[in-house]
């Protein structure tokens, strides 16, 4: 395989905030990105990006929470790609207005869904082409939030049990893909500057993502499921 062609790099949620950033910064970087959004049609920043990096965007329809659209978008994925070289599962969403009392099952399981399910599934079913990658990785987009060791309140429960679940299944894709020579990582962006994280964050989307992507490249190893802040230093579980 040619290590100097262009790497590929598929990117969840990418129609805004981190996802949307991950792709910006990814494009100017000159990567090649497959964005996966749930309505692609109205994603107008995205097909603004596809003008500036004509052939080096691909968009395509993923709703994270639905089986069959992952089961479409990796099929779409593997037509167009004979390897990905990083996987930034990034899709995620944090219901608001939670309290003791009034959890939702249904809210809880959607978020579930969301944030841990189709993580773990996606990195799955695009192991073969990962596989293919030069020095591959998954990357995982966690949070704090997800940290028994830090968690001292009651607050954004559905979204801090999805969170500390796709930590466990970063350690369990690690030990099933590291043989494989896939790489995997999950990291907290902070708190960020986005429709989710609101505007009260000090951390702009533009500063997470240059981190994190920058942390990325520091580590010289693929990653063994650790959980990580956006600067590279362990975060307790």
């Amino acid at each position: 395989m040619d290590v100097k062609r262009a790497r590929t790099v598929v990117v969840t949620g990418a129609n805004r905030g981190l996802g949307l950033e991950f792709t910006r910064q990814l494009l100017a970087r000159g990567d090649r990105v497959v964005a996966g959004c749930r309505q692609p049609g109205h994603a107008d920043a995205l097909t603004g990006l596809a003008g500036a990096h004509p052939g080096n965007l691909q968009v395509v329809p993923l709703d994270a929470a639905d089986e069959r659209s992952r089961t479409a978008f990796v099929a779409e994925v593997a037509a167009g790609h004979e390897a990905i070289d990083l996987l930034v599962n990034n899709a995620g969403v944090l219901p608001a207005g939670e309290s003791f009392g009034h959890i939702d099952a249904a809210v809880l399981e959607h978020t579930l869904r969301v944030n841990t399910v189709a993580p773990l599934m996606l990195a799955q079913a695009l192991a073969p082409l990962l596989a293919r990658g030069v020095r591959p990785r998954v990357f995982n987009v966690s949070s704090r939030l997800g940290a028994m060791a830090l968690t001292s309140r009651f607050g954004t429960p559905s979204y801090a049990i999805s969170k500390a679940a796709l930590n466990m299944a970063t350690l369990q894709l690690a030990h099933a893909l590291n043989p494989l020579g896939i790489g995997v990582l999950a990291a907290s962006p902070g708190w960020v500057r986005t429709d989710m994280g609101g505007d009260s964050a000090p951390v702009t989307a533009s500063e997470s993502v240059h981190d994190l992507l920058e942390m990325l490249d520091r580590r010289q190893d693929l990653g063994a499921g650790e959980f990580v802040d956006r600067d590279g230093a362990p975060l307790p579980w």
